[in-house]
């Protein structure tokens, strides 16, 4: 049975999977010095195993972990898997803010989708959420017209995959605990990358390892509290509080890699605020119907 709608457990979620999203890029980038896309999705996914179990046994143990939606969990999760690659090939090719900020592009693949095969309501508020927040994306990277190479080509496709992944989850969350969402996440990755992984192999070095195990944390528990925000409120509102991740990202940027932060991207950054407040702000209807 899903929890009682709440925006402010929803709120307090996502804040946990922004913490944990602006450490991930740094860590992502790092990691790739020296080691190949498929080595370190596939090492994350087997550590992010283990440092799931405890979780798995206080909860029931493998037992509880079964699931009458396997084809919707594999579906998913390749879904994810294919964008995960994605993002992280991207930020071999492109500026971090920039990965994070296509990537933006995703809320208005959400929203449709939610709508269309949710039946979720796209209410006035939720557009100018949404509207607000791209419009702030946009401000902040400022692309060159004509000018889209590769690396903002596979940051657009991981996009895409993403918001086809998010519609995905919330629909598993209907039936699913956060912790089953994961546990299958994990399986069926590490089940995808284990070839690919076997080929590439080389044994990372010892500060490399530093860096894999906290995207292994990352991974693992960032997506434990988005499906945890997923139980609490529908896609179309957890989502567009996700856009604070890209000023939040702006800054990372500027304090690791001396990336600057100009008046534009201050603008872009009050932009997705303002709409996220509007998101949140908006009433729940059934609060409305019970007055």
């Amino acid at each position: 049975m899903n929890p009682t709608s709440s925006k402010p457990m929803a709120a307090l979620w996502m804040a946990g999977w922004l913490s944990l999203m602006l450490i991930m890029p740094v860590a992502g980038r790092e990691a790739m010095r020296e080691l190949n896309v498929f080595q370190v999705m596939e090492v994350r996914s087997i550590l992010g195993l283990v440092l799931l179990y405890p979780m798995i046994r206080r909860a029931g143990g493998l037992t509880a972990m079964k699931t009458s939606r396997l084809p919707q969990h594999v579906a998913r999760n390749l879904i994810h898997y294919i964008a995960q690659l994605g993002w992280f090939l991207a930020l071999t090719l492109i500026p971090i803010g920039q990965v994070v900020a296509i990537e933006f592009t995703m809320p208005i693949w959400t929203a449709i989708l939610a709508v269309s095969f949710l039946s979720e309501r796209m209410t006035s508020w939720r557009v100018a959420a949404v509207v607000l927040g791209l419009v702030g994306v946009v401000i902040i990277v400022r692309p060159a017209t004509g000018e889209i190479d590769w690396g903002q080509l596979i940051a657009l496709g991981a996009a895409i995959g993403f918001g086809i992944s998010m519609v995905l989850m919330k629909a598993l969350t209907r039936t699913e605990s956060a912790l089953r969402v994961l546990f299958w996440m994990l399986v069926v990755q590490a089940t995808a990358g284990l070839l690919p992984t076997l080929y590439v192999w080389i044994w990372p070095s010892a500060h490399i390892w530093v860096w894999v195990i906290v995207i292994a944390l990352c991974g693992t528990f960032s997506h434990y509290c988005l499906a945890s925000a997923m139980r609490y409120a529908d896609a179309t509102v957890v989502v567009p509080m996700d856009f604070l991740r890209v000023p939040l990202t702006a800054t990372v940027g500027w304090l690791v890699y001396s990336e600057g932060l100009d008046t534009l991207t201050v603008l872009g950054a009050a932009l997705i605020l303002f709409g996220n407040l509007l998101n949140l702000k908006q009433p729940n209807p059934v609060q409305l119907r019970a007055r």
